[in-house]
């Protein structure tokens, strides 16, 4: 039987090689006379060329040793950035005590237990020029229908759903509101902040405040978020000041039947060898607001959290610095929808600055062409 291994001495597989080689090399001409990927090619190389890890690869030993010794120094500035925080807190604290008066007064406003008095609902609008121009051409008139409308206009008490109004008011706090959070909201008369004591871990409390309702028994819910403010030992250059690292929320003490968190639902199950069926039912956990009291825990055992968990943590930990920072201090303003106008127009603003950034980048480009600086 003939050997077809070999053709004219040579190998078919060397043969079969020698003609893959050719038409690589061919394929390559053809790719390398392309304008295009010739283009492609030389940015990649130019982008290779100039990021800064290449560059201080190329320096020599001596000034890389002296950039270590930068960078020891930039880990002991995160150390004393850290001690820094941690003096910020002790002020938030001590000041926290000097607001806190004011928003028990608030509370009582709210809640209708005092009445403010002339003095202390007094309030220049900038519209007050106009007003009072509109209020002498009118003014009679103006004063019969006030009259009119004060006799028939009620007085509840306080302000009604304040709180509720705010969570209605904010995306952030109204995307986590169902339908059947709502009733319960409106028994909510305030929410206090309350930091760490000195000495004890960097931590802060939110304090949700109901009034007696027929949905738990619980007049306080809260919610501890722990905090950290000290570099990390793998990565101290990524240290940007206190960052909230796990939390803790409350057992809500439900009425019967009362439970939003959960819902009842019926399954059916069939028996293998008798082959009846029957109907049973289970709870299982239903999307809520107060589901904000039972948050997922950091790992803390060196295991890392899936993509959605991490989320769902990043979220909360949001939220949680949202009411610290913002709707505690600023309640009123949240309620009127000031502080949400306030808010929108910072971020156009920031917005708008990006977009004049990349116009002056696209324009320095042009500049380069003919400046081409190099450091």
């Amino acid at each position: 039987m003939a050997d077809n291994s070999f053709s004219d001495g040579v190998p078919s597989d060397a043969l079969e090689a020698a003609k893959n080689a050719t038409n690589t090399e061919k394929l390559t001409d053809q790719v390398m006379q392309n304008p295009q990927v010739l283009a492609a090619l030389q940015e990649r190389l130019d982008n290779v060329a100039h990021t800064p890890s290449s560059y201080i690869e190329t320096l020599p030993k001596a000034v890389k040793r002296r950039i270590n010794a930068l960078k020891q120094l930039q880990v002991r500035c995160a150390h004393i950035e850290a001690k820094f925080y941690e003096e910020v807190h002790d002020l938030e604290r001590k000041y926290a005590a000097l607001y806190q008066p004011l928003f028990d007064k608030r509370r009582e406003f709210i809640t209708g237990d005092v009445e403010p008095t002339d003095a202390e609902s007094e309030w220049h609008s900038e519209n007050e020029e106009e007003d009072k121009l509109a209020g002498d051409v009118k003014n009679k008139v103006v004063i019969a229908e006030k009259e009119a409308a004060t006799a028939e206009e009620p007085n509840p008490k306080g302000i009604p759903e304040f709180w509720f109004t705010i969570f209605r008011n904010v995306d952030m706090l109204s995307e986590l509101v169902q339908e059947y959070d709502e009733p319960i909201l409106k028994h909510l008369q305030d929410i206090k902040v309350k930091f760490s004591d000195p000495g004890q871990p960097m931590s802060f409390v939110l304090e949700f405040h109901f009034e007696p309702n027929d949905y738990f028994t619980n007049s306080v819910l809260t919610k501890t978020y722990k905090m950290k403010s000290e570099p990390d030992k793998a990565d101290p250059f990524s240290f940007e000041g206190p960052e909230i690292v796990d939390c803790d929320g409350c057992a809500i003490d439900w009425k019967k039947g009362k439970n939003v968190t959960v819902k009842t639902i019926k399954k059916k199950q069939k028996h293998k060898g008798r082959g009846t069926v029957r109907t049973i039912t289970k709870q299982v956990p239903n999307d809520s607001f107060f589901n904000f009291f039972s948050p997922l825990k950091a790992s803390g055992d060196g295991e890392s959290l899936d993509e959605d968990s991490e989320f769902t943590l990043a979220s909360d930990f949001e939220i949680g610095h949202f009411f610290r920072e913002r709707i505690v201090p600023r309640a009123v303003l949240y309620f009127t929808g000031e502080a949400i106008e306030d808010d929108d127009n910072f971020e156009e603003g920031e917005e708008g600055e990006e977009e004049e950034l990349e116009g002056d980048e696209e324009g320095e480009d042009e500049d380069d062409a003919d400046i081409n600086p190099k450091v």
